[in-house]
């Protein structure tokens, strides 16, 4: 009776750990405390000095300029936004609910209403990992490494740098100042050229996927780039064809960030592309953080 006992109890315990563990993972939302430095300073972006003029695919005001364009490559439907800024303090991010945790998730389009955004996309969803490098507005997050990806560090002066992971230097990061960090990728465009660890991530990079990316043509002039996937209407690209595609656009760097269901673009209120969460069923997922143009 005894050993059908023990046996029983295990049985219980090891389910009920079993069930934590997906939880813990899925569902359990846990919010996490970064250290801020002594010297960082919250910048609110002066609002536009003249009114804005603003039409459903462009916004300018004088200090922003975006330019929405749709475009038809690889049997897919690919929205580019130009974005000029006249600082970089514009090109900000977002964390779903305002925190930076586990299992914390918000739309793309509800953050980016929150904060009063004028465009927005989908960050790296940070929180499906539990390791990688995560910067945001100058304040480090997480400084775990060990997920063998591409990180984009964009500077304080607005420049965007690609690193692999095993030459990122959390403390030299912070020391000169990155704004942002994100760890997805790959990389797709390096100094105007096809990244060389374009095709590093196989499986999902080597099939058609929505997809989402960021990409740096000049100084303070930016693109983002999302494409639908997964219709009838919509193949999706690879990472090489979104690479190409992003050097046909003239971009000297430039970044894969999360795709597949995740991948949304808003703009001036509205979702732009075609967000497929369920295969073709058109619905927008929830994710763990932005990246967006706005004063606040």
């Amino acid at each position: 009776m005894k050993k059908y006992l023990f046996g029983f109890l295990f049985g219980v315990l090891l389910t009920a750990f079993s069930v934590y563990v997906i939880l813990d993972v899925f569902v359990i939302v846990r919010v996490y405390t970064p250290v801020i430095p002594e010297n960082h300073e919250n910048v609110t972006m002066e609002p536009p000095s003249s009114e804005p003029i603003v039409t459903d695919t462009s916004y300018s005001d004088g200090n922003i300029s975006i330019e929405i364009t749709t475009h038809r490559a690889y049997k897919t439907n690919i929205y580019v936004a130009d974005v000029k800024l006249a600082s970089v303090g514009y090109l900000k991010t977002a964390f779903a609910k305002d925190s930076f945790g586990k299992n914390i998730t918000e739309k793309t389009s509800e953050m980016a209403e929150e904060k009063g955004a004028l465009l927005a996309i989908n960050g790296d969803f940070y929180g499906t990992l539990e390791k990688g490098c995560v910067i945001r507005n100058g304040i480090l997050y997480r400084s775990t490494l060990g997920n063998g990806r591409d990180y984009l560090v964009i500077g304080k002066d607005g420049s965007f740098e690609i690193v692999y992971e095993k030459d990122i230097d959390v403390d030299d990061l912070v020391s000169r100042g990155a704004i942002h960090v994100f760890s997805f990728g790959p990389g797709l465009i390096l100094d105007g050229e096809i990244y060389s660890g374009v095709d590093r991530y196989q499986g999902i990079g080597l099939s058609d996927n929505p997809r989402t990316a960021i990409g740096m043509i000049d100084e303070l002039h930016y693109v983002f780039v999302v494409c639908d996937g997964r219709t009838s209407e919509s193949d999706g690209l690879t990472t090489r064809e979104l690479a190409q595609f992003m050097k046909d656009l003239g971009v000297d760097c430039a970044y894969n960030l999360d795709g597949g269901g995740s991948s949304t673009m808003y703009f001036n209120g509205k979702i732009v592309n075609k967000p497929t969460t369920y295969g073709d069923k058109i619905k927008e997922r929830s994710v763990s953080d932005i990246v967006y143009i706005g004063y606040r």
